[in-house]
């Protein structure tokens, strides 16, 4: 067994990243010696301003070619802290670049000026935002997971290819060098056969039990809430408040995620990471399992059949419990994680450099937020698109659902379609509250 000790470029790209989202790897030479003209510059606008829309932001910000110049939030606090954030950096360059607020996403979208749009914000209002930004003629980066539901999923894909937009999803493994390189020996057979994959990510989501708190004044709570059942009550986890003298970052991830009303609990926060890996080593991308059932009570754990046989559990593979993902072939086997590669064999570790120019083989060796600046200048799809978001996405919901039945389901994932299953099938979306549609 060989554990890789990452070179120190390797270990901060691959570790400096939060429970949802990157910043940008501490080094943009190669993109700094760009030239980037009027005509290739991208305006951006930020919907959503919490702790990961902030993570985003101090990336893009220093994306060459990019303005940020709008931001959106329903708790004006936040929104305050966006716009001062954006204001001091770039006054901090000595560049006049005028930043505006807004508290509906309708009117951020309807700037003519705005070229594309960063959305975060909670699951349930993913599908939404983005479908009406395509057809507001925005290119879109769109948090994971893709969507709240498997049906919203499918209306945004169609969406984004009738519209011709460009939509990357915030899936930002695939861009790091351990988790390209574990993917490529997997599918150019190194380890042989492979029989099965551990892919940890923690529980599904349970029932909503927070105490009910007072409102605060600045916080749009019916907005907030969108399209879900309007009797979900407050409380601080869900949005975390801030202080603005200083100003800082939330002391907590916003805990509606964690819960089946509002999220997909660690199944879709962890899963659009780590099942998103297996599906691509496993050349499932734009494709899925056959069959998921809880194993137990479904309290935690999960697994997953595809059509070749292959099954996959989301059981622990260390004493840790990492969160990651563990290939195992006929030849030997490869665990990789955030700052973290183990393998069977020397020959399955990635290449050792400190170089940023390296001639590596893997689809992209610059940041993700990079990535997608990139593909949205060339109008080509980015290393995340929307077919694979969905599909990555598809995965984790199809397992939550097996584990809200207790049972098992099957999957059709061409037809993407549960069969006669009713009980399945009702969950694949929800009853939005009016006046919202899907």
């Amino acid at each position: 067994m060989t554990n890789k000790n990452l070179s120190r470029r390797r270990f901060i790209g691959t570790s400096a990243v939060g429970l949802a989202g990157i910043t940008i790897l501490p080094s943009l030479h190669a993109c700094k010696t760009k030239t980037v003209s009027d005509a290739q510059s991208v305006r951006l606008g930020f919907i959503g301003m919490g702790r990961q829309s902030i993570f985003l932001l101090k990336g893009f910000l220093q994306v060459p070619g990019v303005k940020v110049v709008a931001g959106c939030d329903v708790y004006g606090r936040k929104r305050t802290r966006f716009e001062t954030m954006v204001k001091e950096f770039y006054a901090g360059k000595k560049e006049n670049v005028e930043v505006k607020t807004y508290e509906r996403f309708e009117e951020l979208l309807a700037r003519q000026d705005i070229d594309a749009v960063v959305i975060a914000v909670p699951d349930h209002w993913h599908a939404v935002i983005a479908i009406e930004a395509c057809k507001a003629g925005k290119d879109v980066y769109l948090e994971k997971p893709m969507t709240f539901t498997i049906r919203e999923g499918q209306e945004l894909v169609k969406t984004v290819r009738a519209t011709n937009r460009i939509l990357g999803i915030g899936s930002q493994q695939r861009s790091d060098p351990n988790f390209q390189h574990a993917v490529n020996m997997v599918q150019s057979g190194k380890l042989g056969k492979i029989e099965k994959v551990n892919a940890y990510v923690g529980a599904p989501p349970a029932p909503y039990n927070l105490p009910e708190e007072a409102v605060p004044e600045d916080l749009n709570w019916d907005l907030w809430l969108g399209p879900l059942p309007g009797d979900i009550h407050f409380n601080h986890e869900l949005n975390p408040p801030i202080t603005l003298d200083p100003v800082q970052d939330e002391e907590i991830w916003g805990a509606w995620r964690w819960y089946k009303e509002m999220g997909g609990g660690f199944t879709t926060d962890w899963g659009a990471h780590m099942f998103d890996i297996a599906q691509w080593g496993l050349g499932m991308d734009r494709n899925g399992p056959v069959w998921a059932a809880p194993i137990g009570d479904g309290s935690e754990f999960m697994q997953f059949k595809y059509e070749n046989g292959v099954v996959l559990t989301s059981e622990t593979f260390d004493e840790q419990k990492t969160k990651g993902v563990k290939f195992h072939g006929d030849q030997g086997w490869i665990e990789v994680s955030r700052g973290h590669y183990k393998a069977s064999d020397d020959s399955l570790l990635p290449p050792e450099t400190d170089s940023a120019d390296d001639d590596t083989p893997y689809e992209t060796k610059i940041p993700h937020q990079i990535n997608f600046i990139e593909a949205v200048q060339k109008r080509i799809d980015p290393i995340v698109p929307v077919e694979i978001g969905h599909s990555s996405c598809t995965m984790c919901t199809i397992g939550n659902i097996a584990c809200d039945l207790g049972r098992e389901v099957i999957w059709d994932p061409k037809a993407e379609s549960f069969g006669n299953d009713e009980e399945a099938v009702k969950r694949m979306h929800y009853q939005y509250r009016e006046p919202w549609k899907l």
